[in-house]
Parts: structure tokens; C-alpha cells; sequence
């Protein structure tokens, strides 16, 4: 199991996994956009911009795109080091949005532009 050190996704894979004897790697890559300035503020705060940072980074962070590049290469790892394995990531809507984008061939704009759910 590959999974984002950022402690809610740690706390999560943890309780949901627990006494399973599956290993857990934390990956740094795999962390949540960076919402630089905005990180900890309300999510409709952060929501509101969403679109608009497509490729404009969030002050003093990333955008989506960026969110996007840098987690990509985890999948090229993935295939890499574990192909024909079964592995589970556990992550947030950058990871999510990674795969729909490099897998299924979503463009970034409209996974931002959509509602999550």
C-alpha cells in the first residue's frame, strides 16, 4: 500500500488496514495539491479558486497541473517496480485526478471543473 505522509491519509490507512499485515510506504508525491497560502482555510474558500488554477499555481503553491506532474511519476514507479502486482494508493483528489488524467485520458480542465463526487 502506497500512501500520502500527510497525516490524514496516514490515520486513514492505518485504521482501515489495520492487523492486515499489509505494508504501508508513505510517498511524499502523492501529497494533496499545495494550496500554499490557503492551506487550513475552508474548503469553499479553496473551492472557489479551483478552476482558475489549472495552471496558475495557488500563491505560494502549486497548481493542478503541477499537482498532476508531480504526482505522476509515482505511477511510472509503480509500473516499473511492481507491474502485474496488486498495490492500493491511498491519497487525495491530486491522486485521483492523476490516474483519471493519465489513465482514462480525462483533461485536467474538466476534472477540475466537475464536482468531485
Amino acid at each position: 500500500m502506497f500512501c500520502s505522509d500527510l497525516h490524514r491519509a496516514v490515520q486513514t490507512a492505518r485504521i482501515a488496514f489495520a492487523g492486515s499485515g499489509i505494508p504501508l510506504l508513505l510517498d511524499r508525491r502523492l501529497r494533496e495539491c499545495d494550496y500554499g497560502e490557503l492551506n487550513g482555510r475552508p474548503s469553499a474558500e479553496v473551492l472557489a479558486q479551483r478552476t482558475a488554477r489549472v495552471r496558475l499555481a495557488y500563491p505560494g503553491g502549486e497548481s493542478w497541473t503541477g499537482a498532476i506532474a508531480r504526482t505522476a511519476p509515482v505511477l511510472t514507479d509503480l509500473l516499473a517496480r511492481w507491474d502485474g502486482r496488486r498495490v492500493l494508493l491511498v491519497g487525495h483528489v491530486a491522486t485521483r485526478w492523476t490516474l483519471d488524467h493519465l489513465v482514462d485520458g480525462a483533461p485536467v480542465d474538466d476534472l477540475v471543473a466537475a464536482d468531485f463526487g
